[in-house]
């Protein structure tokens, strides 16, 4: 199981939201490149990178701090956060992402997901960002009326070998998962799931391990302290 941290970027500061709220920004760090190393150090194997701004315009707005994250040594990333384009993919690519994900354009153009897992195959992710039940689109600021399930299907059945799911309800609130929405996930699809969104203690990273998920994003707890990322790492990170 991946236990992977988060880093938020708004104006090229770390940041945590509260469901996904932009009017309630909490800056953690100004320095997202030391915030990186911190979290590598404490063994972190994969960071979850999300270009905040990005998701709101559409594109990708911080590449500076991206692309000086993934120069850190020892540092593997996968990326999200207004990634539109095949341009911007492939820029990510080719400067060291692991991982590109996307999310609006899964909904908005299905034909542009099937030329992305054609060109980029397992490193292409989709993020099943849900708000009661149904997909929530740029940046989270556009509800639609696509389930969950069927958006998971049909990305499957396009070559997708990767699913992010986050609850936008639980994200950033330190309460807990929606562990029966994810349980569904993971049994809906035979690809990985990886959950996010509310996941505050070592005790639900257990309860996720024992759902079936391939790992968790940890955003808020590791940045309260509500959870120990080197513990995590080391009790279910193998």
């Amino acid at each position: 199981m991946e236990i992977i941290p988060a880093i938020d970027l708004r104006h090229g500061a770390c940041v945590r939201l509260f469901q996904g709220d932009y009017s309630q920004e909490q800056v953690f760090d100004t320095d997202p490149v030391a915030v990186a190393v911190r979290w590598r150090d404490a063994g972190a194997r994969l960071l979850h990178v999300v270009d905040l701004d990005g998701a709101a315009a559409g594109e990708l707005v911080n590449r500076d701090a991206v692309e000086r994250i993934m120069s850190v040594p020892g540092v593997r990333v996968e990326v999200g956060g207004g990634i539109r384009t095949f341009r911007d993919a492939e820029w990510l690519v080719s400067r060291g992402a692991e991982r590109v994900i996307i999310g609006t354009v899964a909904v908005e153009e299905p034909e542009l997901v099937c030329r992305l897992v054609n060109a980029f195959a397992s490193a292409l992710v989709v993020s099943l960002d849900a708000r009661d039940g149904r997909i929530a689109t740029r940046g989270w600021l556009v509800d639609t009326q696509v389930e969950v399930s069927q958006l998971c299907l049909e990305m499957q059945e396009a070559g997708v070998s990767r699913f992010i799911y986050t609850d936008v309800r639980r994200d950033g609130t330190l309460t807990e998962p929606n562990f029966e929405a994810i349980e569904h996930l993971v049994r809906k699809t035979s690809v990985p799931v990886v959950a996010a969104g509310g996941i505050t203690t070592i005790e639900h990273i257990a309860r996720l391990q024992q759902i079936g998920v391939a790992g968790a994003i940890l955003g808020k707890s590791v940045y309260s302290g509500s959870i120990d990322l080197r513990e995590a790492i080391d009790l279910y990170g193998g």
